[in-house]
């Protein structure tokens, strides 16, 4: 609150709009947001400043610290370079005790204004703190109390590949042993990555843990999770952090019958559902149904992510059903069946970091399931993905995120605390969003797009999650950043496959600019060649400023690579359309208008009918009784119809909460249609 009062007094009254370094996402829509109404960038007010204003968040930890050593050295440069009255104010803001260092809102207001010695304070202040962080970065370095911690990877496909790289970076870790891990772990670049372990089992993770003495386990895939290996790790290894929920919370997953009564229960919304555990009853159910009335057949159990049967009329239904509960098609897991209403609209998957009483979201990804291009194909574990997912737009992000936090309050409740990462497959359907269902790990390959944009050191939000002290670290993604994710899987996945072809191209991939190739299916021969061992083979991710181009630089990787039999035939299959739908997404359009909005009806008509490649998806207006918001009513619940009383606001600090609510909805492009004032330059700049 001190920094958003600061940056909004800056720059309404001393004409400042740009702070540098601004790393924080959250800076600008909150100062957006009453009671500040600030365009961080754009005109300020009557200029009374002498100096520019420079905000550096001081870093929670030392690994943020020396994450980003040149943001320290440009502030001790502002600091040292010119102590002339047209010097830069450097402001430390210290997050953890939410205070700013050597002074006052006041105070650098009147520094900034030119007083001195209010300058002098602030610098020393400033200058004291990074000192103070430079001595305990030294200690990580060099010191005798420099950590070493040995952290195991549990699994070995392409997310726990992406995790044990991601792990790897951390200052704090010495070795990421991946138990077994697969060939892309055995030869990983980064020297610390290593496999160790015959298996994934319980047995195994746990004599690991004890012979390497292990400060940290992660559990990539669910089966563990369910078999109880973190109750199991908590009696034979007390002092071993382990991220992944216990055998009571991993029931989320476990039984999507226990899911589903528990969304129910608090009020989360799902879909509408029966669960049976008699298939008789479950079909006389099914035939009770409107023939228009579509379902989705489950199996509650685990069922390696194929237990979701999606018929499309009421004959398919009943085969679904017996399919899973009479021909035992998954095995146990199709004992109990749960039937619920399909629903439509955009799928996204959306991963919350839990300490069991908070939960933080990260950018949500889309995946491709189906085998071939233009979605078709039998279902598969993933062809591709990217992040961020366009179609999540703030407003829902934060919707969701509201889902996940009250999904680990009411856990806790419950006494079954949920500790890691808690996957939620939403679906956003016109309504607002769903849960489709829980699943208690990493997803496989959104972790391949959504680990790469998390700037925050990993390994510290973990051990935060495991601590119960999330709330305590700034967990920050790159800003500007997308990353898009091919899968490269064996000819005839997910059906039959070979196996043992010698995988090309590696090297080249390495030599890619913002390319990784996360392994899966593979393994390292006798003669250290890489060979095909599984059906979904790599993953290969590319990064960009935006989709459009780590989409280029993605399938610039995947185009290196070729899977080779002993004949020289080429039996490597991947998608070329991943991301396509993301890409051709239509555009969004917010609304400002003051009257009845009659211009506004061919644009609706034209949008409806496909003649304009576009979707209205907010309505603002700053009269409370304008009938324009009746028809962005019109449009659907999710509509964002918004009044914003100008009562008291300047032009733009009017504008400003309007723009909060436009980006929020996720507006590409504004149209004004009857709108009876004067926009401010802020606002125009902004857009």
């Amino acid at each position: 609150a001190q920094v958003l009062d600061l940056l909004a007094k800056a720059s309404k009254e001393y004409g400042i709009n740009q702070i540098i370094p601004n790393r924080s996402q959250a800076i600008q829509p909150a100062l957006l947001q009453p009671p500040y109404r600030t365009f961080l960038k754009g005109s300020g007010g009557d200029c009374k400043a002498t100096s520019s204003l420079m905000l550096y968040c001081l870093p929670s930890t030392v690994t943020e610290y020396l994450g980003f050593p040149s943001e320290a050295e440009l502030v001790r440069s502002k600091i040292l370079s010119d102590g002339s009255t047209s010097a830069t104010v450097v402001v430390v803001y210290d997050t953890a005790a939410d205070r700013i260092v050597g002074g006052s809102v006041d105070d650098v207001l009147a520094a900034v204004a030119g007083n001195g010695d209010a300058r002098a304070t602030l610098a020393a202040a400033s200058l004291t703190a990074l000192s103070n962080l430079d001595a305990q970065a030294i200690q990580q370095a060099v010191g005798p109390s420099k950590r070493k911690d040995v952290v195991i990877v549990v699994g070995s496909g392409g997310r726990e590949h992406a995790l044990a790289v991601a792990l790897a970076k951390s200052p704090l870790v010495s070795e990421v042993l991946c138990c077994p891990g697969n060939g892309g772990t055995a030869a990983e670049e980064n020297p610390k990555i290593k496999n160790k372990g015959a298996n994934q089992d319980n047995a195994t993770v746990i004599a690991l843990a004890k012979e390497v003495g292990a400060r940290m386990v992660v559990v990539g895939p669910e089966a563990p999770l369910v078999a109880g290996l973190v109750d199991q790790m908590k009696v034979e290894c007390p002092d071993v952090l382990c991220f992944g929920p216990s055998k009571a919370a991993a029931e989320l997953e476990a039984s999507k019958a226990f899911s589903k009564d528990f969304l129910h229960e608090c009020g989360i919304p799902t879909a509408k559902y029966r669960t049976f555990t008699d298939a008789a009853e479950a079909i006389k159910y099914v035939e009770s149904l409107d023939e228009n009335d579509r379902q989705v057949v489950k199996a509650s159990g685990l069922a390696a992510g194929k237990g979701v049967l999606l018929p499309t009329s009421k004959q398919e239904t009943i085969e679904a059903v017996k399919e899973i509960m009479s021909d035992k098609a998954f095995g146990d897991a199709g004992d109990v069946c749960v039937i619920e209403s399909f629903l439509t609209g955009p799928e996204a998957s959306c991963f919350a970091l839990c300490d069991g009483k908070t939960a933080v979201l990260m950018p949500a990804a889309q995946d491709h399931k189906r085998a071939l291009d233009n979605d078709q194909g039998l279902n598969t574990g993933g062809m591709g993905a990217y992040a961020p997912a366009p179609c999540v737009t703030p407003d829902l992000q934060k919707q969701i995120e509201a889902m996940c936090k009250k999904t680990v309050e009411k856990m806790a409740e419950r006494g079954t605390p949920y500790v890691g990462l808690l996957y939620a497959g939403m679906m956003l359907t016109p309504d607002g969003p769903y849960v489709l269902e829980f699943n208690c790990r990493f997803g496989d390959p959104e972790t391949q797009v959504v680990l790469p944009l998390l700037e925050t050191d990993l390994y510290e939000v973990m051990t935060a999650c495991c601590t119960g002290k999330l709330d305590s670290v700034d967990v920050r993604f790159k800003e500007g950043v997308s990353a898009a994710t091919v899968v490269c899987a064996a000819k005839g996945y997910p059906e039959k496959y070979p196996k043992g072809m010698e995988i090309k191209g590696l090297d080249e991939t390495k030599a890619i600019e913002g390319v990784k190739v996360y392994h899966a299916g593979t393994k390292l021969d006798d003669n250290l060649v890489t060979r095909c061992t599984g059906g979904r083979v790599l993953a290969v991710t590319g990064l960009g400023s935006d989709l459009k181009s780590a989409l280029k630089t993605a399938y610039k990787g995947v185009n290196a690579l070729s899977f080779v039999d002993a004949d020289g035939n080429s039996l490597m299959h991947s998608r070329t359309d991943i991301g396509k739908k993301a890409l051709e997404k239509k555009l969004r359009i917010g609304v400002l208008g003051s009257t009845r909005g009659t211009a506004l009806l061919p644009v609706m008509e034209a949008c409806a009918s496909g003649a304009l490649d576009a979707e209205i998806v907010a309505v603002v207006s700053n009269k409370a009784d304008a009938p324009i918001l009746e028809k962005g009513k019109s449009l659907g619940p999710t509509i964002v119809s918004k009044f914003v009383s100008a009562k008291g606001l300047s032009r733009s600090e009017h504008d400003a909460e309007c723009t909060a609510a436009l980006v929020g909805a996720g507006v590409d492009y504004v149209l004004c249609v009857g709108y009876m004032r004067i926009l401010s330059p802020s606002f125009c700049k902004f857009w």
